[in-house]
Parts: C-alpha cells; structure tokens; sequence
C-alpha cells in the first residue's frame, strides 16, 4: 500500500458510470461521522462525491435552535457536578448533529489531546475542553495547540497546575512534543527540559489559566535548533513550526479516516504534510483532500478500518434512525472499551486492533442486544417493523440486502443472508421479535465489525 502513487492517491475522486452509488456513500458517512440513514444516503448520490465531502467539511448545518438545546443539556449536566454524565450528552449529539464530521473530528482529537475524567473530576472543565475541540476540530492546529495548552483540564490532567522556574514541569514539554505534534524521535530529552523552562510560571487559580511572571524563567533557552528567551507561547510555536508536525499529524488523520494500518509512509503523505505546514495548520483543506481521494474510496480503505465501540453503537442507531437512553448506552460502551471522557492514558485509545478481542466481540454482542431488547430503543420513533414497512420492505430476502447496504462495508456470502432471512420468516416470536433477533444476529456478524 505504502507504494501507491501519492498524485493517485490524493487526486479527487471521479467515480465511473454507477460507481457512485449508496453503497459507497455509505462507507463515506461512516467515515466521516457515525453512518447515514437511507433518506441521507438518497440525498447524496443526487450529488457528486466532492461535492458531498465538500459540504460536510464546510457546512455547518446545526440550527441555533439545536445548539441552544444542546447548551441547556449541557448545563443541566453540569449542574449535577458530575463528570460521569458528559458521555450521554455526547452520545446525544452524536445521534443527534446534522454535522457528524464535526463531531467526529472532535472524537479524533478528544483522542489526540487525551484528557480523562478520572483525574480531571470537575466537569465543567472537561465540557470546555470539549468545546475548544469542536471549535479548532476543523480549524486551526496552531491555535488548537495553543489554546489547549493553556486548558486547565490539560494542565491539571498533565500535572502542570503549578510550573516553577526553581523546578520546571517536563509533563506537558514532552507530551506536546511527543504525542500531540512531532511524534517521537524527533526531539532530544534536551528538548524537553529547555522547553519545560518556557512554560514555568504557568498556573492554574480558580480554575482559570494564570501567568505568574514571577515564576517564569526570563533566562535564554536553547531547542529544536532555536535560542532565545521564550516564553510558553513562542516555545509551542516553534514546535509547530517544525516540518515533521505536518507529517505527524497527516499520519494520524489518515489512520484515522482511511485505513487502520499500515502507517503511511512519509512518500504518501507528503503533499498533504507540506500543504499543512504551509497553509499554517489549517485542518479542514486536509481533511477534505482525503475524503475526497481515490484513495478513501479505493479497495485500499474500502472495509480497512474496524469499527471503534463509539461507530460500532451510534452508527447503529444513526443508520436505522434509532434512539435511547444513552446513560444504558455509554454504560454499554465502557464495557467495548471506549467511554467518551474518559480515555484510558494519555495517549488516548489505541484503537485498530485493539477494539476486538473474544471480551469485547462478547461485549458488542450483548449492547446491540440490551439496545434491542430496550422499550426505550425506537427506529423513526417507532418499532423496527414499522420502520421496514414505511420503507416498503416486505420481503426477508429485501430487508436483508437493505441492512446490508446501509450497514456494511462489504458483502455477505449468499448463505449467511439465507440463515438471516430463515431467521426472519420462521424464528420465534411475533414479527418484531424476529426481525429484532435476526438484526442482533447480523451485527454480531464478522462483516458488522467493519467500518
């Protein structure tokens, strides 16, 4: 793969005759969000696939109304003090946005700028740094950096909350070098205590950012090829500055929308690595670029990615128009291994691979159960039957090939479909009931685990 031709790779995407079709455009709305449901799907393949990606990375579509009502939830949440209930109202948002790839932008760098719940407890502090994700997401990484830098959720998750000259904090210095822009084996230990000395004198009172002068250390400081008297500010804009931030950064972008593995190599990324280093750090021209690409819809992401427990559960629902309690559902998907909020380490989710072994392949089986046996769970706000009868699917053989368009990244062997639809004619139970058994028993499937 690390082969291909990067001006292949990156040129925009001109799909042959019935090339584009629901089918593909479903693989990009699960790429880029949480699926899409069979009206959305109908909606973009009366467009070009650019002209789809363009609009998703550019358009806002989220009504004032929806944002107003989000802001109110989000208060409420906050008014329990609690931490532990900011995942349901992501998951609402999730379910609920009309801008899924700003959501899921915000997903990838909640990742990136890993910040758990566990350590920081007050949750008003982690729904701003929240907010700040979803503002830079598709902005600016230089100003993402530096706002994240000064975050008091980072700080104190970090260790920063105080930074004396006498004794600089190296936490933060590594970590913005090493995880959050350079990656590693591009910086020296005496890197990091040089610019560990930038950041003394940066605090944390009352939950707000503070710069004490008095602790800063004025004296001139020497790294990444640099010297001078820096402060906290200018020693994260050198980092930025550094050619190996956008190859870094680009890496990570494509494992996340294209394929899990390998990691590009630097051949193939490097056009969309210098525009980034170029433009500034402006994400979304990037983001929109490998969307857009031959090689996003080529065999070479097509099914290359599986399916973390957030796309493997909200595309679910998101695909069928489903809804339901999500303080079941994110409780769900602590058991999957990924809690919004509440990443593992500091290096985020590992994902890849690591989303399926024989505890979680378990685990996904029973949430897409408890989220079908639920009174609480509704498709179009009603039942799965009434659903599939709105949408004129009368036949097992007809709602077995729709699941598998709007569900999956590849095809089912014949004899699979043919087990699903003996499940529907003649499994136990009224109606419902089978066609909610043999939905279960398709997204237990090896095929579902795909994204």
């Amino acid at each position: 793969m690390n082969n291909l031709d990067p001006s292949w790779a990156w040129s925009t995407y001109r799909p042959e005759k019935d090339g584009w079709n629901r089918r593909i455009a479903a693989h990009l709305f699960r790429r880029a969000g949480f699926a899409a449901s069979s009206e959305r799907l109908d909606q973009a393949i009366a467009q070009q696939p650019d002209q789809v990606v363009h609009e998703l990375v550019h358009v806002r579509s989220d009504s004032e109304e929806f944002r107003d009502e989000l802001s109110a939830l989000g208060n409420s949440i906050l008014a329990t003090a609690n931490v532990k209930n900011l995942p349901a109202w992501w998951a609402y948002r999730f379910l609920t946005t009309n801008d899924p790839l700003l959501e899921k932008t915000t997903l990838f760098w909640h990742g990136h700028f890993a910040t758990s719940g566990d350590k920081v407890t007050e949750a008003s502090l982690m729904y701003k740094q929240n907010n700040i994700l979803r503002e830079h997401g598709l902005g600016s990484f230089h100003a993402m950096v530096h706002e994240i830098s000064q975050d008091p959720a980072m700080l104190i998750y970090l260790d920063s909350i105080t930074n004396r000259k006498a004794h600089p904090n190296e936490n933060f210095a590594r970590e913005l070098m090493e995880l959050f822009c350079l990656g590693e084996g591009q910086y020296t230990e005496e890197d990091i205590r040089e610019l560990a000395r930038c950041f003394t004198g940066w605090e944390i009172r009352n939950d707000r950012f503070r710069f004490n002068r008095y602790q800063h250390d004025t004296g001139e400081k020497s790294f990444l090829g640099k010297t001078g008297k820096f402060s906290g500010e200018e020693g994260a804009d050198i980092v930025l500055s550094e050619p190996s931030m956008g190859y870094f950064i680009v890496g990570k972008l494509v494992n996340f929308f294209v394929f899990d593995e390998p990691v590009p190599s630097r051949e193939l990324i490097q056009p969309l690595a210098e525009q980034l280093h170029s433009n500034g750090g402006q994400i979304a021209p990037i983001i929109e670029t490998i969307l857009a690409s031959n090689l996003f819809f080529s065999e070479h992401a097509i099914g290359r990615k599986l399916r973390s427990p957030v796309d493997f559960s909200v595309g679910f629902l998101r695909a069928l128009n489903g809804s339901t309690d999500l303080y079941s559902l994110t409780n769900g998907l602590s058991e999957l291994g990924q809690t919004p909020f509440f990443p593992p380490n500091v290096k985020g989710w590992d994902g890849g691979r690591t989303w399926i072994n024989s505890s979680t392949l378990l685990a996904r089986a029973n949430l897409i159960r408890a989220l079908l046996d639920r009174k609480e769970t509704r498709f179009n706000q009603g039942s799965l039957e009434a659903m599939l009868d709105e949408y004129q699917l009368s036949s097992s053989e007809q709602i077995v090939d729709w699941w598998e368009e709007l569900l999956l990244a590849t095809t089912l062997p014949e004899s699979v479909k043919t087990q699903l639809q003996e499940q529907i004619e003649n499994g136990p139970g009224n109606q419902e009931q089978r066609l909610r058994d043999a939905l279960h028993l398709f997204c237990t499937l090896p095929e579902f685990q795909l994204a």
